[in-house]
C-alpha cells in the first residue's frame, strides 16, 4: 500500500503531492455508466460487490492515491427510519420530513446492521486495494437540511424557520444526527477504512455567526469521538467561513476554489490542506487547466502538507483522459523547498 496519501493526512511532508478526486467514481466514467444502466443507483450502494467495483474502477484507470467508498451520504436516514429514494434527473427524496419540535420522534436511534451492506463494502475493498480508503459520512447539519427539506433546495427556508424558530428542537435533531454520525463512522473505521472525511455540503448556506452555533460544535463532537484514523473536514462555500475552522482539531481541511490556496496556507498554518482546483476548470483548453494546477501545486507547497483534489465533485462532463493526465501531472510535478 502507498503510504503517501496517509503520511500527507498527518501533515508529514511528502516525496510527491497525493492526488484523489471527489466524486471520482461516477457518471463521468463510462464503465460506471454501463453498470448503472443495469441498476438504479440505490441498489449499487447497497449491493457490497457493485458497489466494490464502483470504487475500485477510478483507482485503477486513474492511478490516484485513494479510493472514497462508493456511497451516498443520505444513507445513514436509512437506519434512524427515515425513506431515501432518488428520482431520476431530480435529485434525492427523504421521507418523512421533521420540520418542528413535535416530529423529533420520527428519528429513532440509528441502526447499523440494517446498512450491513456498507461494511461489507469495505471488507471487500480492503482485500482488493493496494491504496488506502477513504470512508465517509454527511456532517450533521448537512443531513438535518435533507431531513426538514426533503429534498434538494435552494433556499433552504424551512430550515432556517427550524434553527430560527424552534432553536431548542433543531439543537436536539443536531444531537441525534451528530451520535449517528460518529457511530456510522466508526463502524466503517472497524470495517478497514484508512481515512474519514465529513461532507459538510450546505454549512456555506449559514453566516459566520450561525455557523458556529448550529454547525462547529457538533463537527468538533464528531471529530473528538473518531479514533485512530486521520479526518478530514470539507465545508463548500469556504471563504466566509474560513477562520471559524482553524480550531476543528480536523487533520486535514479540504477547501473550494473559493480561497486562495496561498492564502490558505497562509491561515491555516498548523493543518494539512486538500483542494483546490475549480472541477470546471477540467474542461478548459489543457494550456489553461494545467497553468491553474501548477499555480495549486506551487502554492501547496506552503501547507502543512498537500493532497491535490478539487473543490467540490468531478462534474458528469469531465473527460477521463483530462483526469489521467492531470494525476500524470501531479505526481510528476517536482516538490521544492518554499
Amino acid at each position: 500500500m502507498r503510504e503517501t496519501f496517509l503520511n500527507a493526512c498527518k501533515g508529514i511532508k511528502t516525496d510527491y503531492t497525493p492526488v484523489w478526486f471527489m466524486r471520482q467514481a461516477g457518471r463521468y466514467m463510462p464503465e460506471y455508466q454501463k453498470i448503472r444502466q443495469k441498476y438504479d443507483f440505490l441498489t449499487m450502494c447497497r449491493t457490497p460487490e457493485i458497489a466494490a467495483e464502483v470504487t475500485l474502477q477510478p483507482v485503477r484507470i486513474l492511478g490516484v492515491d485513494a479510493a472514497i467508498l462508493f456511497s451516498d451520504i443520505l444513507i445513514p436516514l436509512e437506519a434512524m427510519g427515515i425513506k431515501v429514494e432518488f428520482l431520476e434527473d431530480k435529485g434525492p427524496k427523504v421521507s418523512p420530513t421533521i420540520r418542528t419540535s413535535s416530529q423529533l420522534k420520527i428519528l429513532r436511534q440509528i441502526e447499523l446492521e440494517s446498512i450491513e451492506y456498507v461494511f461489507k463494502t469495505i471488507k471487500i475493498l480492503i482485500a482488493e486495494l493496494s491504496v488506502p480508503l477513504i470512508g465517509f459520512a454527511a456532517s450533521p447539519f448537512t443531513l438535518a437540511t435533507y431531513v426538514i427539506e426533503g429534498s434538494s433546495t435552494k433556499d433552504f427556508v424551512h430550515t432556517k424557520r427550524f434553527m430560527f424558530s424552534e432553536t431548542e428542537g433543531f439543537q436536539k435533531l443536531m444531537i441525534l444526527l451528530t451520535e449517528a454520525t460518529y457511530k456510522y463512522l466508526n463502524e466503517q473505521i472497524s470495517s478497514g477504512v484508512h481515512a474519514i472525511q465529513i461532507f459538510d455540503t450546505w454549512a456555506g448556506i449559514l453566516s459566520p455567526f450561525d455557523y458556529e452555533i448550529f454547525v462547529k460544535p457538533y463537527v468538533k463532537k464528531i471529530i473528538e469521538n473518531i479514533k485512530n484514523v486521520p479526518v478530514i473536514y470539507f465545508c463548500s462555500n469556504t471563504s466566509g467561513l474560513a477562520r471559524h475552522l482553524i480550531d476543528l482539531n480536523a487533520d486535514v481541511l479540504s477547501i473550494d476554489w473559493r480561497i486562495d490556496m496561498k492564502e490558505a496556507t497562509e491561515l491555516f498554518k498548523t493543518q494539512a490542506l486538500q483542494g483546490n482546483l475549480d472541477p470546471l476548470v477540467l474542461l478548459a483548453q489543457e494550456q489553461e487547466l494545467f497553468k491553474r494546477v501548477n499555480r495549486i501545486l506551487i502554492d501547496g507547497q506552503r501547507a502543512k502538507s498537500h493532497i491535490f483534489n478539487l473543490g467540490h465533485g468531478v462534474n458528469v462532463n469531465t473527460s477521463v483522459d483530462i483526469l489521467k493526465k492531470v494525476v500524470n501531472f501531479v505526481h510528476e510535478f517536482k516538490v521544492r523547498e518554499v
